[in-house]
């Protein structure tokens, strides 16, 4: 009997070791039901990678993770919907919703900082809703909203709300001389409290950019880049099928162009492209072309990443030291401009994520 005790004991104790290194995000999706996909996504230094989808059970789901070193910032989402929140460790998220409001009426449990991501990103939201980022509501709210983050700078929230974006544009805006110092602020928390946190070293790479952004233009309003590019600076490239390409031939056709600046041999390029690639398909027969410039050094390497795009894709064999991304002052992998019908430039676009709501104003 105390041998079957003590079995029964050592069984608990390792099912407890075993889940005591997992995260769990579980939660209610009112309208659900059997049939619904939902997906975890986490993020990587400005990129967005899929963790585990699960098929929701009446209107139930529950994900559960190992959990990572350091904490770090996840996403439930349903089509194009997102919900974020942060996880720190073995945390337990709940997270109820709807199908018909999934983004937009939630609520999430589990951790202080979760329900405070929460609370920010509905204010976020509905400022975007009322287009109202010039009041003298949004900028009171701004201004506590930066005394928080200087309060913990090297919190995780912190880190999510320097790279939060408003439609397309950035909440904290690096030519901003007040947002760039709680960046910066953020940015020297976490390399002296978490030197070895993997978001740390891309932090103070785009500390750095924003600093040789903020000098390019220090004489200059954050638009001149679009007014001096009115006229279209040319590109001309050979792309993968041997044919030279002209950006101000393919832009004179009367199409909406996406002029993109990248790097196939990065980790973000998978989702970048995935990302063209969906709304090559959904607006090309509307007039869309993309004309994709790749800074990467190995011609081979690339040949084989781009073999299958269906876009214009070509290679600067300058790489990194491009003159064709520096004629359009390209501080950072992966950038977008959006070439109008007209043949001029109408947008740059910073984060490819906000790309396709920038795209749909256009076309």
């Amino acid at each position: 009997m105390k041998k079957l005790m003590f079995l029964a004991v050592a069984l608990m104790a390792l099912m407890c070791s075993c889940n005591s290194n997992k995260f769990k995000v579980s939660g209610t999706v009112n309208g659900a039901g059997d049939t619904t996909t939902l997906f975890l996504e986490t993020s990587i230094n400005g990129s967005w990678f899929l963790v585990d989808s699960v098929r929701t059970s009446g209107d139930d789901f529950t994900f559960s993770e190992d959990a990572a070193q350091y904490p770090n910032i996840y996403r439930l989402s349903y089509r194009n919907n997102s919900i974020y929140f942060p996880i720190d460790s073995v945390e337990h998220i709940q997270v109820k919703t709807s199908i018909k409001k999934f983004a937009q009426d939630y609520t999430i449990s589990g951790s202080d900082n979760a329900v405070k991501m929460m609370k920010i990103d509905k204010q976020i939201a509905e400022f975007a809703r009322k287009g109202d980022t010039s009041s003298d509501t949004y900028k009171k709210w701004k201004d506590n909203l930066s005394r928080d983050i200087v309060k913990d700078p090297a919190g995780i929230v912190s880190f999510y709300l320097i790279n939060k974006y408003i439609g397309n544009k950035p909440l904290f805006d690096p030519l901003d001389k007040r947002d760039f110092k709680i960046i910066g602020a953020v940015t020297n928390a976490f390399a002296n409290f978490r030197p070895n946190d993997p978001r740390t070293s891309y932090m103070v790479d785009n500390f750095k950019q924003g600093l040789s952004q903020r000098r390019s233009e220090m004489a200059a309003s954050r638009d001149t880049i679009v007014a001096t590019q009115a006229s279209l600076i040319d590109i001309k490239l050979m792309d993968k099928n041997g044919k030279t390409q002209s950006l101000q031939e393919v832009s004179s056709h009367g199409n909406v162009v996406i002029l993109n600046f990248t790097m196939q041999n990065q980790s973000f390029s998978p989702s970048l492209n995935k990302l063209l690639n969906d709304m090559y398909a959904k607006y090309k027969s509307r007039g869309l072309e993309i004309f994709q410039v790749s800074l990467d050094d190995n011609e081979a390497q690339w040949m084989q990443s781009v073999a299958k795009l269906p876009w214009i894709v070509m290679r600067d064999p300058d790489g990194e030291n491009s003159k064709c991304a520096g004629a359009y002052n390209v501080t950072n992998i992966p950038t977008a401009f959006i070439i109008g019908r007209n043949g001029e430039i109408v947008e740059r676009v910073a984060n490819v994520e906000q790309l396709e709501t920038s795209l749909s104003k256009h076309l």
